[in-house]
């Protein structure tokens, strides 16, 4: 039973991880790395992440710097970059790639926050659809005749317990990057 509820709580807490992942890349007013690192750059007919073709820093907190490792692929870099749904324009002088963060408008800020409460209304069905495997597991334990009755009862409060620990931890996240995106 333990190892069943443990197994629950390490899936849901991945999707928590893949929430905040989903969050550090999108754009607040800040310059970040995890904005760029993930695009798929077309590198000698190969699709590549970027990160794995260029050095990104973030000399300061409006202007990100690409510096490819080789000249031959400024113009992919440049390209992904374009083509990506950030909105960002790169400016490359030979040497760097350098991406100005331009403040956001109140539409695009509310654009935003629509876009991360859809991401954690996702990660909450995940939760949930977790919760519902490990208590059909625990179920199916009780009709194999494996657990008790009260067992059983304990392992699904336990997994509503964990469920719900997880779901406030999913609303605390959203609020923390709402005010993030809507902080001028």
């Amino acid at each position: 039973m333990k190892s069943l509820i443990a197994d629950g709580k390490k899936r849901m807490e991945g999707a928590l991880a893949s929430l905040e992942k989903d969050f550090a890349k999108l754009r607040t007013g800040r310059a970040s790395t995890a904005l760029v690192e993930g695009l798929i750059v077309e590198y000698y007919g190969t699709p590549t992440p970027l990160n794995q073709i260029a050095s990104i820093s973030v000399p300061d907190p409006r202007t990100i710097t690409i510096q490819p490792w080789d000249k031959g692929a400024f113009p992919a870099v440049e390209k992904a970059i374009q083509k990506s749904d950030l909105g960002l324009n790169p400016v490359n002088d030979g040497k760097l790639i350098r991406i100005s963060i331009p403040s956001l408008t109140e539409e695009r800020r509310k654009e935003l926050v629509k876009v991360a409460r859809k991401y954690t209304e996702e990660t909450k069905v995940a939760v949930r659809n977790v919760r519902r495997d490990v208590n059909e597991a625990i179920k199916k334990r009780l009709r194999d005749k494996a657990v008790t009755e009260d067992e059983e009862r304990k392992g699904l409060d336990d997994v509503q317990k964990l469920t719900d620990e997880l779901v406030k931890k999913c609303d605390a996240t959203l609020a923390a990057k709402e005010k993030e995106i809507l902080e001028i």
